[in-house]
């Protein structure tokens, strides 16, 4: 089986992310999960952050590396010797706003495919938007996220901003 990249901004990591990096390593040889250095958004944590707690949280699992990348994705899918790019979805939704980016993907590196893993049922509604809403005003996220991701978010919040 190959390497694959799973990529994404984890700003912060979540549990639904964990659920498709876990079954993805049981189907691959090798997943390097990519954090995105440079997105167009407004992040709550920086990347140097977001890498470290992704790492702490697969530390355990020895086929997955984590680290950050610049750029588009599927060249650096195709810099790292990735045979596809893993895609987490919750909904059809996700997969109708996905099918743009396979297809460009396919015309820019030809040789990637892009594998859809669906998230487990529990974590069909978590999404690091409204993991962040729902903690900024004091909410209960400990079934959400890994412990280290809710000690950094109380942290952050911590004067309920």
């Amino acid at each position: 089986m190959p390497r694959v990249l799973y990529s994404g901004t984890f700003d912060p990591v979540t549990k639904g992310h964990l659920d498709i990096t876990f079954r993805a390593s049981a189907l691959f040889d090798e997943v390097v999960i990519g954090v995105f250095d440079t997105p167009a958004k407004t992040l709550l944590f920086s990347t140097e952050e977001r890498v470290d707690m992704f790492r702490e949280v697969v530390q355990d699992m020895p086929n997955v590396t984590v680290g950050l990348y610049r750029g588009l994705t599927v060249d650096y899918a195709a810099e790292i010797g990735a045979a596809g790019v893993i895609r987490g979805v919750r909904s059809l939704t996700d997969v109708d706003y996905e099918a743009a980016m396979v297809m460009m993907n396919r015309k820019l590196q030809p040789g990637i495919d892009t594998i859809f893993l669906y998230t487990s049922l529990e974590y069909q509604f978590v999404s690091s938007t409204l993991i962040k809403e729902v903690a900024r005003y004091g909410g209960d996220i400990t079934d959400l996220v890994p412990q280290n991701v809710a000690t950094a978010l109380r942290s952050r919040f911590k004067d309920g901003t």
